[in-house]
């Protein structure tokens, strides 16, 4: 696949990033979906469980074909633009894909009483054992997008040495895997409208799951909350079982189990990422990891990946969501297709 080359007018990070939520796009290779349900936690007491709903687009004879599993960003969906876009692309290469809602995301807050948060890689590690257990899959792919990022490479390092050999590879975008010095990203006046998205979407959130859970989450100090680590300090932490934000930080970056991981990783970056810093990522547990390849772009600002030209059918040419492509490359190179993928847009 030819390496990256930003559209000429997207060459500003900011404009990179911001480009995708105006662009309308069309699926017309996704077929309908069928929601499907993950129990993480169950019932205890009078405390309700916690499940995960994904939006499946099952191939037929779905044991026959490699699942691949996709994990959204902050306050983003199974519904978001890149979600669907390395759907329908992953989709056409023959496998079948399953777009997963984090908790409360997506409309499911009545799923759970608590809150999403980026430490919770054990609900996707739960998520790849009931594919393989119960549903039979023989090839499992992962794939995430910034806090989806470090939630899959958490989850990848975590399980180390122990991954079942049912999963095949992950693959992240724009990883935030340092949540520290991401929540310090947003707080630079650079990224003012970034951070302000976020907190009123996170605010929002969290009000509407107390009145859902009155007894379960507790919004004091909500009216202070002007940044990301501000909501993280008053909200998530106390609501989450950490000491404070930077406890949870710590505790929940990927960083910190990464030189673990022991499954074929892609791992794709922006220099010119205003959210997450690459140089996060420029770290030896990444480096020195043989199963992990860092691509660094130049260009690409956080998860848009907007590229100088669409492909042309029959013959080679850049693909217009580019991260989408090459992720999808990436898992062909580990899947074992009984028929060759289709990819004809």
């Amino acid at each position: 696949m030819h390496p990256f080359e930003p559209h000429p007018l997207l060459r500003n990070a900011h404009a990179m990033t911001i480009a995708p939520a105006f662009l309308r796009r069309r699926y017309p290779g996704l077929p309908p979906a069928e929601a499907r349900y993950f129990e993480i936690e169950p019932p205890r007491g009078e405390r309700s469980g916690t499940s995960l709903r994904g939006d499946a687009n099952w191939q037929p004879d779905r044991l026959q074909h490699p699942v691949l599993v996709l994990v959204h960003g902050l306050e983003g969906s199974s519904d978001s633009s890149y979600m669907l876009g390395i759907a329908e692309k992953a989709y056409r290469a023959e496998f079948s894909v399953i777009r997963m809602n984090q908790r409360n995301c997506g409309g499911t807050e009545k799923l759970t009483p608590t809150l999403y948060n980026s430490s919770l890689s054990g609900d996707y590690a739960a998520i790849l054992r009931e594919l393989i257990d119960r549903d039979g899959f023989t090839e499992v792919f992962f794939c995430g997008y910034s806090m989806g990022g470090n939630l899959v490479m958490k989850m990848a390092g975590e399980l180390g040495d122990a991954a079942p050999p049912q999963l095949k590879a992950v693959g992240v975008v724009c990883p935030a895997l340092d949540l520290a010095a991401g929540a310090d990203a947003l707080a630079e006046p650079r990224n003012f409208i970034y951070e302000r998205r976020f907190v009123g979407s996170l605010k929002a959130r969290a009000r509407r799951k107390a009145a859902l859970f009155p007894a379960a989450i507790h919004l004091d100090g909500i009216e202070k909350v002007r940044t990301v680590r501000e909501f993280d300090e008053f909200i998530t932490a106390p609501n989450c079982g950490f000491r404070d934000a930077d406890d949870y930080y710590f505790r929940a970056s990927a960083l910190r189990s990464i030189a673990s991981v022991r499954v074929p990783t892609l791992m794709l970056a922006a220099k010119d990422d205003p959210i997450v810093p690459y140089a996060t990522l420029c770290v030896p547990a990444v480096q020195e990891n043989p199963h992990i390849t860092l691509e660094l772009t130049e260009h690409g600002g956080h998860c848009a990946y907007i590229s100088r030209l669409p492909a042309v059918a029959g013959r080679p040419g850049p693909e217009r969501f580019w991260a989408e492509a090459r992720m999808v490359e990436f898992f062909l190179s580990h899947a074992n297709l009984r028929s060759g993928p289709n990819l004809t847009p």
